[in-house]
């Protein structure tokens, strides 16, 4: 971990203690609010789903509302780890749930943006949906496969915390820049047969950068562990 991640995650457990000590006082467990995070990814994918069936092409309002919920979902990552350390109550189990409804979390969330991008005719944003949720998947297998095999793999970029911000912070821009320039916004050049620019572009090329270097970090991962492992 980098010098100014560390620093950022102090700054953020400064703010979060508070909070968390009041968790534990009410008798909050990680477990409740691991299954927290969970939900808010299930109700993004639904605003996701209801906004595809009655939304306009051009309203990326619901895109907005999705990217708020999973930056909260996300949040609730931090939360329970903290909670869990605070209270005492770390086991090998919470981590285990912890990792599968991260896992079904992603799944799900990718999902909801799959549907609404298909369901809206945005072909190749769907298609950099579908590799980013292949890649997200493949980089924490890759590294609990590895560590599985008492290699700690875990180097590289777009990690859960960076693949959350990312999208939900790419999906919740889009509805701002949208509110600005409008949802109909495109800038074409005459030589290409699609736009250089358009609204959602606020959205696609940020889940185009994720479905690149989330593969790029699996494959590291494996050739970090390949060596690791003397293979």
């Amino acid at each position: 971990m980098g010098p100014l991640k560390t620093k950022l995650q102090s700054i953020a457990y400064m703010l979060l203690d508070p909070f968390v000590k009041v968790l534990m006082k009410l008798g909050i467990t990680p477990n409740m609010i691991t299954f927290f995070g969970f939900f808010l990814n299930i109700i993004s994918t639904g605003v996701l789903i209801y906004g595809a069936e009655v939304g306009d092409r051009n309203d990326h309002r619901y895109l907005g509302y999705a990217g708020l919920i999973i930056l909260l979902g996300g949040a609730m990552d931090m939360v329970d780890g903290r909670l869990a350390r605070l209270g005492g109550t770390a086991h090998p189990f919470g981590a285990l749930y912890d990792s599968v409804l991260d896992r079904y979390s992603e799944l799900v969330m990718f999902f909801g943006f799959c549907y609404y991008t298909v369901t809206q005719d945005y072909l190749l944003t769907s298609i950099f949906c579908f590799i980013a949720m292949i890649g997200s998947i493949m980089v924490s297998y890759t590294r609990a496969r590895a560590e599985g095999l008492g290699v700690n793999a875990s180097v590289g970029l777009m990690q859960r915390p960076e693949r959350v911000v990312l999208v939900s912070g790419s999906a919740l821009l889009t509805h701002l820049i949208s509110l600005k320039i409008g949802g109909d916004y495109e800038y074409d050049i005459a030589a290409l047969s699609m736009p250089l620019f358009e609204s959602i572009s606020v959205f696609s090329w940020p889940i185009f950068f994720l479905a690149i270097s989330a593969n790029v970090t699996a494959l590291r991962r494996l050739y970090y562990a390949k060596e690791k492992l003397g293979a």
